[in-house]
């Protein structure tokens, strides 16, 4: 029996695809495998305990003991061979020798160890783990309905503790039958793109398309086609120039019109503060304690960073408080040697056990020092909220986090939003997404094949602020104000307001010309004049020009062409003028269709081995303070599918490091990169003071952060 029960498991490989139905007594098992067979025109392996056991019980031999175990394992495994010889590329099994070894355990406390050794090693694509949200039903072999979900359990934890790939089936017979077979179309996709059914099983969870996964190891191979820049965008030529007249004018506009409309502020707030104190972390490292003084070891590494952030210190709205915790933990603190002070200081702020600051979301740090409160950045962006982006008394902020550190967000807003509420005269609503498990992307090798971690899995990694246009299209909003957690200053609010307003009040001008332009092309009744006017509009409103063959095409045509260009998002992009910071600029872009669009434009996406590419990226006379006002609904009131407006060719391959190792990982379009390439879009010149990012600690010296 030993040498059958092991040569029939072995004897079991096959190239069909091998699905078992798993779970207790009387969860649709027969019901499911009888369906896919069906589905399939292909056979199901039949339950062969129960034919075993009707017969000994029909002949007087009792009911099913221990000793029918190894009987019923050896029957089942030499039905399902013989029916693996005859099967049409899948094979469903009712029940497997796993079934057998779990009764064993669960009824008799005991399991043979041939049957155990042979349930482990025999190996199946996917387990189907049935649930047991179907009614209970009595044939006469069955126990009873009593202590299905202890019974349940018991059979999903065998299939964790064997590491056998499964997926939990429930619903209706209908809806089952519906799941399994989408499941299974993806299985026998994945494994032939060369994944395992464990694969198969963490990409399934992740909810990311096969076809994404596809196209992400195609990018892998074939590299991403560079923008292709013909010259930056400058005033006049691309970026809009306004006087504070006009601005004002623009203002009074917003204003004026903006109770018409559902108004959010969208802010990605999920980082971590990392980059932030990343000089400090270093510090902390590397610095020898003990055997050399800071100023030495700043000398020694060149840290201007560290030596600014000691000389200012006590200018930093934390300072009190770590000031305060310090004498706590040390009761001579007072009366230790600066250096000490200094590297205790430091040692604190970034401590888990005390302020933990670089692992925290840099949205709920201490930011600035008011004469009644220090306030977060979150605090900052519900103010601006109340000032500009509200309509009828009534506000919306949107966080995008991460889902572990909602909370400390919630913490905060709840203790100053009716504070904002009462200055402001305005009801502000908060509500939070995250980034998208399924807009994760694959991490390859240097070779470009999947990377695998030390435990064998696959790696996935955040596809970058790109995801956000997925929570971007899921909000519910006529006008949307984009700006980042870190970009908010202290004091000015109400001149942050005025400039942010006037970006409003030029996005809902051009909202009300593009509507008006496209129910008059609905009508049908164009003239030569109205189709030259909208040219002219076209190109010196939102700087899109048709070429000459446009003029060739019958009247019908033109309406179409101008209708598919004028009906789409739009966003009005506030820029300042470029002073060194890092990141995306405007630039004119030729597209892979010829034509010149306005693009803001990272540094990878430019072809740095080009000297005509690099002089025109150094020729940039403006800088993207991530400044966005956008309209994300169409001239009938629904709102735009944005990922339809998507460039698809336009995301990043960039160089990571896994415990050690190298890979490259794939980032997708940025959020007003590539992800807003095909908007309709106004670039429009604001002054510097409004772009005011924190992007290491010590940007919190400056002038704009701190107190007047």
């Amino acid at each position: 029996m030993e040498e059958n029960l092991e040569q029939l498991s072995k004897s079991g490989a096959s190239p069909i695809i091998k699905i078992a139905i798993f779970g207790p007594e009387s969860t649709g098992k027969t019901t499911l495998a009888t369906q896919l067979a069906e589905y399939y025109k292909t056979v199901w392996v039949p339950e062969f305990a129960r034919d075993y056991l009707q017969e000994k019980l029909d002949s007087g031999r009792g009911i099913c003991d221990i000793d029918d175990m190894l009987p019923i394992a050896y029957g089942q495994t030499k039905l399902e061979n013989e029916s693996a010889l005859i099967a049409n590329k899948y094979l469903f099994c009712d029940t497997n020798l796993l079934v057998t070894k779990v009764f064993s355990e669960l009824y008799y406390n005991f399991c043979d160890s041939l049957l155990d050794k042979a349930a482990r090693a025999h190996q199946y694509d996917l387990f189907f783990l049935t649930d047991i949200d179907v009614p209970w039903e009595d044939d006469g072999l069955r126990d009873s309905p009593e202590g299905r979900e202890t019974v349940f359990e018991v059979f999903k934890q065998s299939l964790i503790d064997n590491k056998k790939p499964f997926i939990t089936i429930s619903g209706n017979k209908e809806t089952r039958l519906k799941k399994a077979v989408a499941i299974i179309e993806d299985l026998t996709k994945a494994l032939q793109m060369g994944f395992t059914s464990l694969d198969f099983l963490q990409i399934y969870e992740h909810s990311i398309p096969l076809e994404k996964i596809n196209k992400q190891l195609a990018i892998f191979n074939e590299g991403i086609l560079k923008s292709v820049l013909v010259q930056p965008a400058t005033l006049n030529d691309g970026i809009l120039k306004l006087s504070e007249a006009e601005f004002g004018q623009k203002a009074t506009f917003f204003d004026a019109n903006k109770n018409a409309f559902k108004i959010k502020k969208f802010v990605p707030a999920s980082g971590a503060a990392s980059r932030m104190f990343k000089f400090l972390t270093t510090f902390l490292n590397e610095f020898d304690f003990g055997n050399e003084t800071i100023n030495a070891y700043i000398n020694r590494k060149k840290d201007t960073e560290l030596s600014l952030f000691i000389v200012g210190m006590d200018k930093f709205s934390f300072f009190e408080e770590v000031d305060k915790k310090l004498k706590e933990i040390y009761p001579d603190f007072n009366s230790l040697d600066r250096d000490y002070k200094n590297y205790y200081f430091i040692k604190t702020l970034l401590s888990p056990e005390y302020f933990d600051f670089a692992n925290k979301p840099k949205g709920i740090l201490p930011f600035h020092k008011y004469p009644t409160h220090v306030a977060t950045p979150i605090e900052e962006h519900l103010y601006e909220c109340g000032f500009y982006a509200a309509s009828n008394n009534q506000s919306n902020l949107h966080l995008t986090v991460s889902d572990n550190h909602q909370s400390q967000f919630e913490e905060i807003i709840e203790k100053v939003k009716g504070k904002i509420e009462e200055k402001s005269n305005t009801s502000i609503e908060v509500s939070y997404s995250y980034q998208k498990k399924e807009t994760d992307t694959i991490a390859v090798d240097l070779k470009n094949k999947p990377f695998r971690n030390e435990k064998g899995m696959l790696v996935f990694r955040p596809g970058g602020h790109g995801a956000l246009i997925e929570n971007l299209n899921a909000i519910d909003a006529d006008v949307v104000f984009i700006k980042n957690i870190d970009n908010v200053i202290q004091n000015n609010i109400q001149q942050i307001s005025f400039y942010k307003k006037a970006l409003g009040g030029i996005l809902l001008e051009l909202q009300h010309q593009i509507f008006g332009y496209l129910n008059e092309l609905d009508a049908q009744e164009m003239t030569v004049e109205k189709i030259s006017e909208i040219l002219f509009f076209l190109k010196k409103e939102l700087n899109v020009e048709l070429n000459d063959d446009f003029h060739k095409f019958k009247l019908k045509n033109q309406i179409s062409k101008l209708k598919e260009i004028l009906n789409k998002p739009i966003r009005v992009c506030g820029m300042v003028k470029n002073e060194g910071e890092p990141g995306g600029g405007p630039f004119w872009v030729r597209g892979t269709n010829g034509r010149l669009s306005l693009q803001i434009v990272e540094t990878s996406q430019v072809d740095l081995s080009s000297k005509q590419q690099l002089k025109i990226l150094a020729s940039a006379t403006h800088f993207n303070p991530v400044d966005l006002v956008c309209g994300l609904k169409n001239y009938q009131g629904e709102k735009f599918d944005l990922r339809q407006f998507i460039d698809p060719n336009s995301g990043f391959i960039v160089h990571k490091n896994h415990a050690g190792i190298d890979l490259k990982a794939y980032e997708l379009p940025g959020l007003w990169n590539g992800a807003m390439a095909n908007w309709l879009t106004v670039f429009v010149e604001v002054p510097l003071f409004t772009f005011n990012p924190v992007k290491t600690v010590n940007d919190l010296l400056k002038q704009a952060h701190q107190p007047l």
